[in-house]
């Protein structure tokens, strides 16, 4: 024997060996009768049909469902059940036709999975009515001429299956009606196809309109451009909520209720609940039998690689948007711990219990000058800061100008190269959304003042709030609404030298506002609840500490108590309400012991917990 026939001996194509085996099998494929019913519909909508009435209801104790539609009908019957699996529409889009879904050939056997019998009625272009029937588990099919007039139309088709199945007797056109909303939608939207949901046993007509998402439409999202075609992205920032999911959608038709059934989509953002909306990709490739899934291929590769940009676009957006409820939830607590605390002293003794020190702005008394030095330190004196520092600058300054004075400065008396750097001031705790002033100062070997030659950028690590500029060796830095602890970064550059330093900032939220307090003021002590910030310590036991120098409560927001209670924003409101009745009773009752001590936070807890 050759090696030629040897060869073709061990080679071939594949093919069926048992055609109505695999029919069963393709047939069986289909599980969901909802999606069964939408098939049957986009055959109605390729049909180019204008309205579809789909009716549910019962003859002869034997329950039905009718879709009937004003498209262009079927001319062929004998193709259509001769060529399962290979779909004229298939072709029809090679020549170039386009809002066509079918391509596979085998929508029509998804009848198995609602009823046992399908009878299609349809008129063609030829004006001929003609009626095929089917049946469930059977290879059979008949076709025969009918001579009834189709429903006041030229053209159009009806499916009427039944008996369906008996565990579809709660198959409510409600559930239709909602299925196809959302499997449907944009084909619906842009087909402009009216779809009518008649069902006779609840007596009701349902009108089936394209699913409306709820919460913010996200605009200037990016625009994902691939080279196999289109990807369309309709997304919504809504409330968070299990129900807000993301589906995927292959040319108006839903693939997927859940873009997070996909391993490339279930994490960080598409999974927050924060999401809504549709991913639609004209370039999928569906499986065939049940048309839920999509194949994972090189389309598939290309798809998620057009997707990182957007998915970087929601992490941003997201992230943006719990700032702002963590701000709007601050706030709300702030004003229920404030309100509850001052209810729960009025019940309390006044001999026992006082307010803890924090500090309070007073206006210092401002230095008159003649009108000549008025003009000469205005442009320095309008910088945002308190006045202290504000002095400070215009004692810089007046030097400053006293040296310039001098005609030549001695040789050794001038600067050496940059070697340290320093901010002032290097330490400082600033009220929520103030100003404050720094100043940086650059200095030689010998410790002497830096003034000219050199680049300053500034930075801020925690991004806590803004800086008025990135250059120069003044800045102005405003504190966010959060409080935090913020560090402010300069780095400095002579030449091939660069000096790095920074100034640690703490930024506190009062629970009482003080109402007198003036732009431009320094502090002192008085009585009252502190503000309070937070200090990032995870793994460290203690929850709370009171920092009595600075007047405020440090609150630990890596600690385990606090990341549970922040889940629910009523949780929080009590667990900083807890934090601060201990820190009253720790500064009140010094000497006590430790069962006095509790006597007593449950004392001020029970008042202040009944007003929050």
């Amino acid at each position: 024997m050759s090696a030629a026939n040897r060869k073709n001996k061990n080679a071939g194509k594949l093919k069926i060996g048992n055609n109505w085996n695999a029919i069963s099998i393709i047939a069986h494929s289909q599980d969901n009768p909802l999606k069964a019913i939408a098939e049957f519909v986009e055959n109605s909508i390729d049909a180019q049909a204008k309205h579809i009435r789909i009716i549910r209801g019962k003859h002869k104790k034997q329950q039905y469902l009718k879709i009937i539609d004003d498209g262009s009908g079927i001319d062929d019957f004998t193709y259509v059940a001769t060529h399962i699996g290979d779909s004229l529409k298939r072709r029809l889009k090679k020549q170039g036709a386009v809002n066509i879904q079918g391509e596979y050939g085998i929508g029509l056997l998804s009848f198995w999975t609602v009823g046992e019998q399908l009878t299609i009625t349809s008129t063609g272009s030829s004006g001929t009515t003609r009626q095929m029937k089917l049946v469930r588990n059977n290879p059979g099919y008949t076709i025969l001429p009918t001579d009834e007039l189709f429903h006041n139309s030229e053209t159009g088709t009806e499916l009427h299956i039944t008996p369906l199945h008996s565990g579809l007797r709660y198959f409510s056109g409600e559930k239709i009606q909602n299925y196809l909303a959302s499997e449907l939608r944009d084909r619906i939207s842009k087909s402009g196809v009216e779809i009518r949901i008649i069902d006779r046993s609840a007596r009701k007509e349902l009108l089936v309109e394209p699913r409306k998402f709820n919460g913010q439409l996200i605009h200037n999202l990016p625009q994902p451009v691939n080279p196999l075609g289109e990807i369309y992205c309709e997304l919504y920032l809504n409330e968070p909520s299990p129900e807000n999911i993301v589906g995927l959608y292959r040319q108006g038709t839903r693939v997927l209720s859940d873009i997070t059934e996909l391993d490339a989509f279930s994490h960080h953002p598409w999974n927050s609940e924060l999401l809504e909306g549709i991913v639609d990709v004209s370039f999928l490739q569906l499986t065939p039998g049940t048309r839920g899934g999509i194949v994972l291929d090189d389309s598939y590769d290309s798809f998620l690689a057009s997707m990182e940009e957007i998915t970087a676009k929601l992490e941003y957006l997201i992230g943006e948007q719990k700032r702002a409820e963590e701000e709007k939830v601050s706030k709300n607590i702030l004003k229920r711990i404030s309100k509850a605390m001052r209810e729960a002293l009025l019940f309390l003794p006044s001999e026992e219990y006082s307010w803890l020190h924090i500090h309070e702005q007073i206006k210092p008394k401002v230095l008159r000058t003649s009108q000549s030095q008025g003009d000469s330190t205005s442009e320095h004196a309008s910088r945002p800061g308190n006045t202290a520092e504000l002095e400070e600058t215009e004692s810089i300054v007046v030097a400053e100008s006293a040296e310039s004075q001098k005609s030549k400065h001695s040789f050794f008396d001038l600067p050496g190269p940059l070697f340290s750097a320093s901010i002032s001031p290097s330490s400082t705790v600033i009220p929520a959304e103030t100003d404050k002033t720094f100043h940086l100062k650059a200095k030689d070997r010998q410790r002497k003042t830096i003034d000219d030659k050199m680049d300053i950028s500034w930075e801020l690590r925690h991004n806590l709030g803004t800086i008025s500029s990135g250059y120069g060796d003044y800045v102005v830095f405003t504190a966010g609404k959060e409080p935090g602890v913020e560090e402010l970064i300069a780095h400095v550059t002579q030449g091939d030298t660069t000096v790095t330093c920074s100034a640690v900032i703490t930024i506190t939220k009062e629970l009482f506002p003080n109402s007198s307090k003036e732009s431009g003021s320094t502090q002192r002590s008085r009585k009252g609840l502190p503000g309070y910030t937070f200090h990032h310590a995870p793994g460290e036991l203690w929850r709370s500490r009171y920092d009595e120098d600075n007047g405020i409560i440090i609150v630990n927001n890596g600690h385990a108590d606090y990341l549970f209670a922040s889940k629910s924003n009523a949780r929080k409101l009590r667990y900083i309400s807890k934090l601060y009745a201990k820190e009253l009773v720790i500064v009140n009752f010094p000497e006590a012991d430790k069962e006095k001590l509790l006597e007593r936070l449950i004392e001020l807890q029970l008042y202040t917990e009944e007003n929050l």
